[in-house]
């Protein structure tokens, strides 16, 4: 039986097939990675970054309809388009989620000295059967912005079919028009958000 040696690339192919991976690695994290031709948000995982930015703005997609039952009130509605014009920090988030507990403070100094600036958050509750326990952690951590409660992540259809919703806490900023601009696979500190949000709502709209 004879032996199987493999081929041996040319010179040339090696290179080409160098110059490819190279390539790849220099888009990962690109807003042309995660923006479908249609204009809508599709997220595409970026080769294991956690901080991820859409520039220029023109590449940025759009989320879809956001809507969902407000975590503190009964009966109502809350949904992305209340905040028309703005640009809005989404933060998924549970209250059995350590890292959320140890974010919770840093948002919500963000969210003090940004709603002036045309800013608008919103928290989305996630993996939380019992509402009342959601409810507690918002008080507890003195939360001043809205939530949508989503114990069965429902809508989360809008951020596309492909965003890691096993990643929690996580974070996205829209821009004025709702274009996915900068999107944060991690816990984040007040300096790590705070001038994102304040470059993002100061871009005109």
């Amino acid at each position: 039986m004879g032996v199987h040696r493999p081929t041996k690339r040319s010179p040339a192919a090696a290179a080409a097939a160098v110059l490819a991976v190279l390539l790849c690695l220099t888009a990962c994290g690109t807003g042309k990675d995660a923006v479908a031709d249609n204009g809508t948000f599709d997220f595409v995982s970026p080769g294991g970054k956690t901080d991820i930015f859409y520039d220029p703005p023109a590449s940025r997609g759009k989320l879809g309809e956001l809507s969902g039952p407000d975590l503190m009130t009964a009966g109502k509605t809350t949904s992305l388009d209340d905040f028309d014009g703005k640009a809005v920090v989404i933060n998924l988030w549970g209250q059995w989620c350590g890292p959320c507990r140890g974010e919770a403070d840093d948002l919500e100094q963000v969210y003090e000295s940004t709603k002036d600036k045309g800013v608008a958050f919103l928290g989305i509750n996630v993996r939380d059967p019992q509402q009342d326990k959601a409810q507690d952690f918002v008080t507890d951590n003195k939360v001043g912005y809205p939530s949508i409660y989503d114990p069965a992540m429902r809508t989360l259809i809008a951020l596309g079919g492909n965003y890691p919703t096993s990643v929690i806490p996580s974070t996205l900023v829209l821009d004025k028009q709702h274009r996915v601009a900068a999107v944060f696979l991690r816990e984040l500190l007040a300096d790590d958000l705070r001038p994102v949000v304040e470059r993002i709502a100061g871009e005109p709209q």
